[in-house]
């Protein structure tokens, strides 16, 4: 028996040591620490220290570690390794890790992400949101854009191009705003807050693009060139990127260049053949430069030995002989611009390649870098900008709108609903807040801008669905006081383009993810392909083991997160969040242990298996969520009368989480394996539940009545009180309603009646000849029916007015000509 105990003594020391990540020769010296006790005060005598010795020894000593173990752990591992594409490894070098590298490690580090920096506008950046952006807010007629015209007027386009809202992104050497990301996120959130078509407008040109790639990769001569153009608004570009072939797929691109000889402006010059089939391409009608992706060969070695160079970016202007681009698309009645583009064996100078003939073939990489920062900023800021005005629209409408002489926003299924619309709005402007910092700080992060953008166009879509389902009717009835309906068609837009989130969520954020992210995995391939032998056994050596560490120090501390519930884990605050900040510590260590025993056992078959890849790719997204969302919290000053948001979002968050590790137990392939992870990491059932009904009954009435929280929660968006506002006017109607109660409820009282708060006016008059109320009063009545009437009222037509006019070809050049 005392054997027995010194026995789980030595376990208990190594698993201490497991726990605190000390080195292998640490928790080898710590466990021998507690043999020596064992012998100077218990029964350990030499057999216990040759066993101990030969388990310990061979692991302790690197010559015969290597030797005898990894050199054979090496070579299995090259059998199974999955292969990986060039492109996939491209996509895979071009990000950084920051944060995301953190909560997937199994130990998160709570006080580095409270040391990150808020982000913060300039003087500059806030007078341009303040004044160029709410003025062009002012200008936006939604039902004249997508109802008449299918475009934005002349006066906002050239609105945008003098006050270079398409030139956010270019620096002012060039003529540029240089702004930071997270400013260019405060512009999207309030120009999607009033026009999906004006914010696609304007967050295109400053995401993936032409000005993206030119600044950083274009040669002197573009640069010069191009840029001033671009931030002048002369000229406009679009980049051509997918195609029929080739959507989300795109490095699967057909489109090719061949690089020859040819005649260019009477000389004979290098250049290349393209020959390319594109389309969803935003603002190729109106472009004047187009970024174009294509595959280039070099069939007669001009470039070089490399016959193959693959995917190349160059820019094309408009007026190249034999560029075609053609009619527009029209994304679900979202008439942003967007059409094909076309070309076959267009020649070309090789000069046209951005960056020059060098940049040959390093375009998927050029793409990936930009693109996961574009990611970052211009969906989920355009998706958190609706979110928020939509939730303070939703909720005044709930508190204006009666039915059952009630407003609708009382009852309780309506209450879940502004709940969820309102929490949902709190978490996205928390994330979208921290990733763009991210990128301000220099982060190219590939992982975070893929859950980025898959959760909140995600999100996005739930706030809309909920909205419809509050207003009804208001929503379904399309005309100039909708503010609704087109946001609700336009959803899928955002959900498709940038990579389908099919495809995101279920290949992108986790498969990324556990190559970027895992400390050890992306070093153990680097090592499985180093050709000198040596050298490859060494790296794998320290690789292979500083995983088997890690993968013994998550089971440990999985273990001990389950056995305690994570009491006994860290938290910066102790206060109501401490628990969230503890069992997301909790949930980093599941993620990290179930991921390590997938690679495992599945092997490279992981990589197929899309369904568990995408939910160990909702836990890690759920980590990240949930720590931008405590983070806000505490940018906010931690103040109390945000803790129904707060509490609603992480709880929403963690649910998903515990949802996603049962999920992928229930459907692990290996069923004994999958019982051992559930004892591990699950022994007790689910730790959380949903939102209770108390705090999705204190979000409704935050969203219906005005409070700082309530200003918070919707801050930066254009809420103008003026007229052609919708917004502004449901909140100018709440208000009036709130006060007009008291008056009602004084009215009501003195006729012992409970008359419907209807027809206000024809009360006001009763009311003011029976010297009941004053004339303000009067007034404040007459004055809150006619909003209510407005906010509650659907527009109506006449039948010619609905049938679709076709303007002539003439007018047609007309509009896109300015528009150009």
């Amino acid at each position: 028996m005392a054997d027995f105990i010194w026995f789980l003594l030595v376990v208990l020391a190594l698993a201490i040591a497991s726990y605190q990540r000390t080195s292998l020769v640490t928790a080898v010296a710590m466990g021998a620490g507690v043999m020596i006790l064992g012998t100077l005060f218990g029964d350990i005598g030499l057999f216990g220290w040759v066993v101990y010795l030969a388990l310990t020894l061979p692991f302790t000593l690197s010559n015969i570690r290597q030797s005898y173990i990894t050199k054979k752990l090496l070579a299995f591992y090259k059998k199974v390794m999955p292969e990986m594409s060039s492109t996939e490894q491209e996509a895979i070098d071009a990000g950084t890790v920051w944060w995301d590298g953190d909560i997937f490690s199994g130990k998160p580090d709570w006080d580095k992400l409270h040391r990150i920096p808020k982000g913060r506008l300039s003087a500059e950046e806030q007078a341009f949101l303040d004044g160029p952006v709410d003025k062009v807010c002012s200008m936006v007629d939604e039902w004249q854009i997508n109802h008449k015209d299918a475009d934005l007027p002349p006066e906002i386009w050239d609105f945008l191009k003098e006050h270079k809202f398409f030139a956010m992104i270019i620096k002012k050497k060039y003529g540029g705003l240089e702004f930071s990301a997270y400013a260019q996120s405060r512009v999207l959130q309030k120009l999607a807050g009033v026009s999906a078509v004006l914010s696609s407008t304007v967050g295109v040109p400053n995401s993936l693009g032409p000005g993206e790639l030119l600044q950083h990769y274009g040669t002197k001569e573009q640069q010069d060139h191009y840029l001033p153009r671009l931030a002048g608004g002369e000229e406009i570009p679009c980049f051509a990127l997918t195609g029929p072939e080739a959507g989300s797929d795109a490095g699967a691109i057909p489109d090719v260049g061949i690089v020859c000889k040819g005649e260019w402006n009477g000389e004979e010059v290098l250049g290349m053949r393209l020959t390319f089939n594109k389309r969803y391409i935003t603002l190729a009608p109106v472009a004047t430069v187009i970024g174009l992706a294509f595959k280039l060969q070099d069939p007669e070695g001009l470039l070089g030995s490399n016959k193959e160079p693959g995917i190349t970016c160059a820019l094309i202007p408009r007026d190249t002989k034999g560029l075609e681009i053609g009619r527009r698309h029209f994304p679900l009645n979202t008439p942003f611009q967007n059409g094909p583009i076309r070309g076959d064996d267009i020649f070309v100078p090789i000069d046209y390649i951005i960056g020059g003939p060098s940049m040959a073939g390093k375009g998927w990489r050029m793409l990936v870098e930009c693109l996961s920062v574009g990611r970052c900023i211009t969906l989920p800021s355009s998706a958190a900008g609706g979110a928020k005005a939509i939730s303070l629209a939703t909720g005044a409408y709930a508190r204006i709108r009666r039915q059952f002489r009630m407003p609708v926003g009382h009852m309780e299924g309506v209450e879940e609903m502004l709940a969820r619309i309102g929490g949902n709005a709190y978490l996205m402007d928390g994330v979208t807040r921290f990733s763009t910092v991210g990128v301000d700080l220099g982060e190219k992060p590939s992982v975070i801008s893929a859950i980025c953008k898959y959760h909140l166009t995600e999100k996005m879509r739930q706030v809309v669905n909920d909205s419809m389902d509050v207003h009804g009717g208001k929503g379904v009835m399309l005309g100039p006081n909708n503010y609704l309906g087109r946001g609700y068609q336009g959803v899928p837009v955002s959900i498709t383009v940038e990579g389908a989130n099919i495809l995101t969520r279920n290949m992108m954020i986790f498969g990324q993810g556990a190559m970027r992210c895992h400390p050890y995995v992306l070093q153990e391939i680097q090592a499985a392909s180093i050709d000198d032998k040596k050298e490859a056994l060494s790296a794998f050596d320290k690789a292979v083991f500083g995983h088997i560490g890690f993968a013994i120090a998550n089971t440990v501390r999985s273990v001990w997160f389950s056995l305690t519930n994570g009491a006994f884990s860290g938290a910066p605050f102790a206060d109501e969040t401490a628990r969230y900040y503890k069992l997301l510590q909790g949930y980093s260590a599941n993620l990290a242990l179930l991921t390590d025993v997938s690679m495992g056992v599945l092997g490279g078959d992981l990589k197929r298996r899309e369904r568990l890849s995408a939910r160990l790719g909702d836990i890690l997204s759920g980590l990240y969520l949930g720590s931008t969302t405590l983070k806000r919290f505490d940018e906010d000053g931690r103040l109390q009368e945000d803790l129904p948001l707060l509490h609603w979002a992480m709880q929403d968050t963690l649910h998903d989480i515990e949802t996603a590790i049962d999920d992928f137990l229930a459907n692990f392939p290996n069923r004994v394996i999958a019982g051992v992870m559930r004892a591990l990491v699950m022994p007790f059932g689910r730790r959380v539940g949903k939102p209770s009904d108390k705090t999705e009954h204190a979000i409704a009435q935050m969203l219906q009545t005005p409070c700082t929280a309530r200003s918070r929660l919707g801050y930066g968006q254009y809420l103008t009180r003026e007229e052609g506002n919708l917004f502004g006017d449901l909140e100018q109607t709440l208000d009036d309603v709130l006060a007009a109660e008291p008056i009602f409820e004084r009215i009501c009282k003195h006729k012992k009646a409970k008359l419907p708060f209807t027809r206000l006016d024809v009360l006001a008059d009763e009311a003011l000849s029976e010297a009941l109320i004053n004339e303000d009063e009067a007034n404040l009545l007459r004055k809150t029916e006619a909003g209510r009437l407005r906010t509650i009222n659907v527009d109506d037509f006449d039948h010619e007015e609905l049938i679709a006019k076709v303007n002539s070809q003439s007018e047609e050049k007309k509009r896109s000509g300015k528009a150009a």
